[in-house]
C-alpha cells in the first residue's frame, strides 16, 4: 500500500525568529494522521530562554511574559521532541515538515545548545528520516508556477484548510495534507513510492533547486550568492 494510506506524523515549530542556527523554539506539535485525519496531536509551549521578539510574537501570538509563566524550561522541550522524532523514524513512520532544513535544522542546534544528544546519534547512526517536505515536492513537480510557495498559498492551491496559520499544530496539520493532495495528484512521482526512495529524490530535488537558485543569484546582484543545498537537515 502507499504510504498515503499509512500513519503520517506532522511535525512544526513557531520560534524566535528566523536563523535556525540562533533562533529559539516557543512552541512545537507534533500530531498524527491517518487518511487526512488527525488521531493524535502533541503540543509543547517552551520558555526559550530569551526575549521573545516583537515580530517574532506577530506572526505567532507568544509574548515572552506567556512562555515565561506558562512555558517549560527549553531543554526539556527541546529533549522530548527529539526523542518524540526518533521513535517515528526508528519503526519507519514519515514525518511530514514543511521547508524541513528550517525547522530540522533549528531543533538540531537547540540539542546542540543544551549539550544533548543529536537526532543522528539517537538513531544509533542513521540518517535522519524518511521526510517528506511538501515544499521540495511542490517545487520539483510543479516547477515553474509563480508566486510564493508558502505553507498558505500550497495548502489553498491543494484545497487544504489552514485554521489558525503559524500555529504550530495547525501548520503541522495543514502540512501532512497538503502532502497527501501531492501524492494522490502526482502519483508515479510521488505517491507510489516508497517513503524512502521520495526521501531519496527530495535530496536530489532540492539540491538541483538550490543550485538553480544560487546560479540565477549569481548571474544578478549577489555573484558571491550561496544557497545551501542539504536537505533536510542544513
Amino acid at each position: 500500500m502507499s504510504w498515503l494510506h499509512d500513519m503520517l506524523v506532522g511535525f512544526d515549530l513557531e520560534t524566535t525568529g528566523t536563523e535556525p542556527g540562533e533562533s529559539r523554539i516557543v512552541t512545537a506539535a507534533l500530531v498524527e494522521v491517518k487518511e487526512g485525519e488527525p488521531v493524535r496531536r502533541r503540543e509543547w509551549l517552551a520558555d526559550p530562554g530569551v526575549a521573545i521578539p516583537a515580530e517574532a510574537t506577530a506572526v505567532h501570538g507568544i509574548t515572552t511574559r506567556q512562555a515565561v509563566a506558562e512555558g517549560r524550561p527549553a531543554q526539556d522541550v527541546v529533549a522530548e521532541v527529539a526523542a518524540a522524532l526518533v521513535a517515528y523514524w526508528r519503526i519507519g513512520i514519515p514525518v511530514v515538515v514543511y521547508n524541513a532544513p528550517f525547522d530540522l535544522s533549528l531543533l538540531a542546534a537547540e540539542l546542540r545548545r543544551h549539550d544533548l544528544p543529536s537526532l543522528e546519534r539517537q538513531l544509533g547512526g542513521a540518517a535522519v528520516g524518511p521526510v517528506v517536505d511538501p515544499l521540495v515536492v511542490d517545487r520539483a513537480v510543479d516547477k515553474y508556477r509563480k508566486g510564493s510557495r508558502s505553507l498558505e498559498n500550497a495548502s489553498a492551491l491543494y484545497g487544504v484548510r489552514l485554521k489558525d496559520a503559524h500555529e504550530a499544530g495547525a501548520d503541522a496539520l495543514a502540512a501532512v495534507r497538503v502532502a497527501l493532495a501531492l501524492g494522490e495528484k502526482y502519483p508515479a512521482q510521488v505517491g507510489e513510492l516508497a517513503p524512502q526512495e521520495l526521501h531519496e529524490r527530495q535530496t536530489a530535488w532540492h539540491a538541483e533547486w538550490a543550485a538553480g537558485l544560487q546560479a540565477w543569484l549569481r548571474r544578478g546582484k549577489d555573484p558571491e550568492a550561496v544557497v545551501d543545498g542539504s536537505w533536510p537537515l542544513r
